[in-house]
């Protein structure tokens, strides 16, 4: 089963530690595209001498049945006013490439922009049945995952992450195969 993860800077610590990627990935043909600034659909905010595609570009990226799966962790960069219909732009334009299953992790609430773009996910992610929501924000709260600026991920968040996520893909990867057998 191949699957696209698409995040950003806070999602990309997983990228500092290969084991727990693979550890996720376990089993599944995935790849990973995390970027520091990455935004939903539109482009990212200037870092380190560039500026990363959007989470929209790089699902079109990895093209016409590239993968079955998907799993966003993107929004510390987005404006909530615009995050619903962008997010909607997102899914239409995965399933329109074949994507069965789509993993949308929440955000830490540290203020109240990020609280305003999860309820926009849980909206958004009900209107979509191929959508499954992990809930980032209740399954981190309280812990000691955390660099100081209270979102990006210390080595412990990124086992944390991996073990949040690593239940929803594996069911949505069997979603997304007794969809393609039904």
């Amino acid at each position: 089963m191949r699957a696209l993860f698409v995040g950003d800077s806070v999602a990309a610590s997983l990228d500092y530690q290969p084991a727990v990627e693979r550890t996720l990935a376990r089993g599944f043909d995935m790849r990973f595209d995390l970027k520091v600034c990455r935004r939903l659909a539109t482009r990212g905010c200037p870092f380190d001498g560039g500026t990363p595609s959007s989470a929209f570009d790089a699902v079109r990226a990895d093209g016409s049945g590239a993968c079955e799966v998907l799993i966003v962790d993107v929004g510390y960069n987005d404006d909530p006013d615009t995050y619903g219909p962008q997010m909607a732009r997102v899914i239409n334009a995965a399933k329109a490439l074949g994507v069965k299953q789509i993993v949308w992790v929440t955000l830490r609430e540290t203020d109240d922009a990020y609280s305003r773009i999860n309820t926009a996910i849980r909206i958004e992610a009900g209107r979509f049945p191929i959508v499954q929501v992990a809930d980032w924000n209740a399954f981190s709260a309280g812990k000691a995952w955390f660099r100081p600026d209270g979102l990006h991920l210390n080595d412990a968040g990124a086992i944390g992450l991996a073990a949040l996520l690593r239940p929803y893909v594996v069911h949505a990867a069997a979603a997304a195969s007794a969809s393609a057998t039904s």
